[in-house]
């Protein structure tokens, strides 16, 4: 039965990295509408949990929050399983893009995600008010959920994010008395086994990356670096590889970084799969597909390593620290800042959107329409509805954007 269940999960998770676009908000929201609403799986507070939890750790919070899943529903080899689902899609198309650049046509992907992205937005804002629904039950959770949206929509600065969710945790903390406690509270366990192998292998990648040169190498110990140390998901991530990459080392010109970024953008799952794109540029000296899928691997391994060593070393005693009513109440706080920071996604993904009109048929010609914001409420009521799955709606908005000029 749990084998089975496993196996449900896994197909489930291959899915949302076939469909999931958007970033990590919009993983949210689809992982919040077939995860939690349709499967089950866990609850909706319990996913704002494990999403607060790791947007507080560096790394690529939605990969941390699949792996987190995973690892709660059937431990470490499901954990891993799920990682490997989750990231293949996206980091096997990075390759080949990386492998045959020549080939893609930026114009061609714009047009192809035109509509993606709306909908994308759609997901967003029905993610925010299913969470709102769930979660949002006292007057403080509302100000703190106000609040964090139009900070985090004002203030759109990388240390923004955990410094809401911190200060949201401190808030809803003082009325730790207002909760009961538990009896018989099981000792907290920490198994330091993943964190000393994520800062291990980060000391010794930093030592054989200065002193040798070979180009895998130093590869691994540039996106194992980055990965340790970059809070704010790709958005973030993408300026410092850009620095890296481009401007300091020239392993990549700036016209390629900036196809590989646009192309990851109109991908599913996870935006840390350019890693494996830049990767494979960067080993193009050495001649060959074998060395530039080398470069691939490496540059997926070493962005994705270290977010996962350190969630499976916070996860382990999580439960165990949930205990208590102090971090309790803190939860409430999380949460609706959770939700907050969901809003304010909502409206800064739908601010780059370009401007379309919908011209009205017969008599109505002189009407003109707003198109995103009609794609955007209609994906929301669609979702309402709860009659349509979510792979069959991107399906339907990449087949528009190929059949509309």
């Amino acid at each position: 039965m749990r084998r089975t269940r496993n196996l449900i999960f896994l197909k489930d998770v291959a899915g949302l990295a076939c469909t999931a676009f958007g970033g990590p908000q919009a993983h949210l929201a689809m992982m919040f509408r077939l995860l939690v609403h349709k499967r089950r799986y866990l609850t909706a507070a319990e996913l704002l949990e494990l999403q607060a939890l790791c947007a507080l750790l560096p790394g690529p919070t939605s990969t941390q929050t699949m792996t987190a899943i995973g690892f709660r529903l059937g431990g470490p080899n499901l954990a891993y399983l799920t990682l490997f689902v989750w990231c293949l899609p996206a980091v096997l198309i990075m390759t080949l893009a990386g492998l045959l650049l020549t080939h893609f046509d930026a114009a061609l992907t714009g047009r192809l995600v035109q509509f993606v992205q709306p909908v994308a937005v759609g997901f967003v804002a029905f993610s925010a008010y299913r969470i709102a629904e769930k979660v949002i039950q006292t007057k403080t959770s509302v100000a703190l959920m106000v609040a964090s949206a139009m900070v985090a929509y004002f203030f759109q600065l990388p240390g923004v994010l955990p410094l809401l969710l911190l200060a949201g945790g401190a808030v809803t903390t003082l009325r730790y008395r207002k909760h009961a406690i538990v009896p018989d509270k099981k000792p907290i366990r920490v198994e330091w086994a993943n964190g000393a192998l994520w800062l291990g292998i980060f000391l010794l990648a930093a030592v054989l990356g200065h002193y040798t040169q070979l180009r895998p190498v130093r590869l691994f110990e540039n996106f194992y670096r980055n990965g340790s140390l970059v809070f704010g998901g790709g958005q973030v991530l993408a300026p410092l590889l850009f620095a890296e990459f481009v401007e300091y080392k020239h392993y990549l010109t700036g016209p390629e970084f900036l196809s590989g970024l646009g192309l990851v953008q109109a991908l599913p799952g996870p935006n840390f799969s350019f890693a494996s794109y830049i990767g494979a540029l960067a080993m193009r000296p050495l001649g060959g597909v074998g060395p530039q899928l080398l470069g691939a691997a490496v540059g997926a391994i070493g962005i994705f390593l270290p977010g996962t060593f350190l969630i499976f070393f916070i996860i382990r005693f999580w439960d165990g620290l949930r205990q208590y009513r102090v971090v309790k109440a803190s939860l409430e706080g999380v949460n609706a800042v959770s939700a907050g920071l969901v809003c304010a996604a909502a409206l800064l993904l739908y601010h780059p959107l370009p401007d379309r009109l919908l011209a009205l048929p017969g008599s109505l010609a002189h009407w003109h329409l707003p198109l995103n914001p009609l794609l955007v409420g209609l994906t929301f009521l669609v979702l309402l509805w709860e009659r349509i799955p979510s792979v069959v709606m991107v399906g339907v908005a990449l087949l528009a954007g190929v059949l509309v000029p």
